[in-house]
């Protein structure tokens, strides 16, 4: 698809624009062409088209865009942002509006008049609006509510043809024609208060850009990244994967969780170019060369990555990887880096980029916080630190800054506060069921919802275990279908809105501090925090307890 410009410069208050940019870049034929921001002048009233979509074979849409919480009473549009909810114009007579200028003003320019179809429409990707809503001069069909937001071509299409002016179909020749004079601006602020969608969104958006890091280091074939909870960890791994598959070479892109393995082949599912020879869980791709299966630690650490090693030193040019890309990668046993080395096209020079926060050592395989990484698998990779937090709001992250280590810095908005509920070790698993239907009272999604264990599992996921579905289970966490119920140690690397942290206790005291660290790291807008004080400040220390004493106390009631 032809992007005018080709990557728009989102500013900080353009969450919406930007969401509403990726949802039609995703939807919209190969041969359409999506602008942003288009500048145009009637007479002397200015005039901003948000988004402009031309379709050959199809018409024209000028769509404009509204973030937050957007209403109508009487006539009258409202719009909630940071100083309140507050009136604005129509949104839909703006896109009218902008539309009828950017018509004339393309008229003038061509020397004849526009006959395609043209429709105009509104985008509201934080907003629902009900099926049978209208409103005159508003057809249903002219808006793009939340969830129409997911996959809107069709809807687009509708729009222009059976809502959109003029008599034809856009010809390919007239498209060429219309973009030579398309021009954009992409200094448009704005000053809406995000919802924690659009806060979340916006945190994407900070995340995207830590591929300079990638840009800074392209020249270096071995480097390990050390970063903190929320530092985007993750999806650097998948942009240096795509960046890798896209240079034409065999990727392997490793982890060790199975929701983790998941939530990577969801990802890069969706590439359109070169997708990694494999995605997913280390044991997973053993086990597909042939290596004979087994179980215990013993295996898993030792015996499995020798047999691995054996059988490296025997595949064919074709089977070896040009390149490894590891997220989680304290996780991975040091014998298992040797293994995976001699599975590749030269073990001693091949691409290896490894994603790690040694501070979530859940398994003790680095050393936990005093990990000596001068020493080790990992000893002769570049190191490059990420220090900012920006996938936790900073009131999540200031409760988990104690672990994260003194370079680390919360770069996200202020966010909700945390929330604290007082309860006895052995009620902890109750007060967490009751904060999941107080939440919901609230008006969160239940899809928005994780409730993380520290020891024990919740009944909902023990039952998951017990019967052999857990692989499925974490297909319905990826599809958002319900509230997710998890232990920590298997959440690494993931992410909810809101976590309810459940601290009923922990297997491994030593283990306590890591596994409170992951917990704590995990919600994106909302970190609820249930259990007693007293094994909090033993396993987090004085800091957690000082951290957790700026909490909100809450009581849920249901």
């Amino acid at each position: 698809m032809r992007c005018i410009p080709e990557k728009p410069e989102f500013g900080d208050g353009q969450s919406a624009e930007r969401v509403a940019w990726e949802a039609l870049r995703r939807s919209l034929p190969d041969d359409c062409v999506l602008a942003h921001s288009v500048q145009v002048r009637d007479g002397r009233a200015e005039h901003e088209i948000d988004l402009l979509v031309l379709w050959p074979g199809v018409g024209v849409a000028a769509i404009e865009v509204k973030g937050g919480k957007v209403g109508v009473e009487n006539g009258q549009w409202y719009q909630s942002d940071r100083v309140g909810r507050h009136k604005i114009q129509s949104p839909v007579a703006q896109s009218q509006n902008s539309q009828h200028a950017f018509k004339t003003w393309l008229e003038g320019r061509l020397g004849s008049k526009l006959s395609s179809r043209f429709a105009y429409l509104v985008s509201l990707p934080y907003t629902d609006v009900p099926r049978d809503w209208e409103m005159a001069g508003c057809p249903r069909s002219l808006i793009l509510d939340q969830t129409d937001m997911k996959s809107p071509a069709d809807l687009i299409r509708h729009a222009i043809e059976n809502e959109g002016g003029g008599a034809c179909a856009l010809a390919p020749a007239f498209v060429e024609r219309i973009c030579r004079h398309l021009s954009g601006d992409l200094n448009k602020d704005s000053d809406g208060l995000p919802d924690p969608q659009e806060a979340e969104d916006a945190q994407d958006h900070l995340t995207e850009r830590q591929a300079v890091l990638l840009q800074a280091t392209r020249s270096l074939r071995r480097v390990r990244f050390t970063g903190g909870a929320g530092s985007g960890k993750t999806w650097l791994a998948l942009e240096k994967s795509r960046l890798l598959c896209r240079q034409g070479k065999r990727v392997g892109l490793f982890c060790y969780n199975k929701g983790l393995g998941q939530y990577l082949q969801r990802q890069v599912s969706g590439w359109r170019q070169n997708q990694p020879v494999f995605t997913g869980e280390f044991h997973e791709y053993v086990r597909g060369l042939g290596v004979e299966d087994g179980s215990g630690q013993d295996y898993f650490d030792v015996e499995m990555p020798r047999m691995l090693k054996e059988l490296g030193a025997g595949l064919g040019p074709h089977e070896r990887l040009d390149a490894v890309v590891i997220d989680e990668a304290q996780d991975f046993a040091p014998l298992w880096w040797e293994a995976l080395l001699a599975c590749t096209t030269d073990p001693g020079n091949s691409e290896v980029y490894a994603f790690m926060d040694d501070r979530q050592d859940v398994y003790k395989r680095w050393g936990g916080t005093t990990a000596d990484l001068t020493s080790g698998p990992t000893a002769t990779f570049v190191p490059i630190h990420i220090d900012e937090n920006l996938r936790n709001t900073r009131k999540i992250a200031e409760t988990f800054k104690s672990f994260a280590g003194e370079h680390f810095t919360p770069r996200g908005g202020t966010g909700l506060p945390v929330r604290r509920v007082e309860c006895l070790t052995d009620d902890a698993l109750g007060a967490a069921d009751g904060c999941i239907d107080a939440l919901m009272d609230e008006g969160w999604a239940n899809s928005q919802i994780a409730l993380l264990t520290t020891k024990s599992r919740h009944p909902v996921h023990q039952e998951r275990f017990d019967n052999g579905s857990i692989a499925e289970y974490w297909l319905d966490f990826h599809a958002n279908n319900d509230v997710f119920y998890g232990h920590v140690l298997g959440f690494k690397g993931l992410e909810r809105s809101v976590v309810v942290l459940c601290v009923n206790g922990f297997k491994d005291p030593e283990r306590a501090a890591e596994q409170l660290y992951v917990g704590l790291s995990r919600a994106r807008s909302l970190l609820v925090v249930v259990g007693e004080s007293a094994l909090l400040e033993e396993a987090g220390g004085r800091e957690l307890k000082l951290a957790l004493s700026k909490a909100e106390a809450w009581v849920p009631s249901t």
